[in-house]
């Protein structure tokens, strides 16, 4: 698949930084590849994370992602840093 804007919403903003979600049915790999996230170039700012529930319509994973470049219209986000990776129970 590819970035869906109707997916990506402000959670918060404050002094020049936004807190995001984002919803995919695609895989965190693919997320944080280099483009993925080129046609919200104008709202996206390095320094801006992206809470993300990936993988929605298999084994939904959840975690952040950090904007770590936004150059000419590129953005990249760093790997993501998933959250609930193991459940004992």
């Amino acid at each position: 698949m590819a970035f869906q804007a109707r997916n990506l919403s402000v959670l918060a903003y404050a002094n020049g930084f936004t807190l995001w979600h984002y919803t995919s049915a695609d895989a965190a790999a693919s997320i944080d590849t280099e483009g993925y996230f080129n046609d919200a170039a104008e709202m996206l700012r390095v320094g801006d994370m992206v809470i993300a529930n990936t993988s929605t319509d298999t084994t939904p994973t959840g975690g952040l992602f950090l904007v770590n470049k936004n150059t000419g219209g590129m953005v990249d986000v760093a790997d993501i840093t998933q959250v609930g990776a193991s459940d004992t129970d």
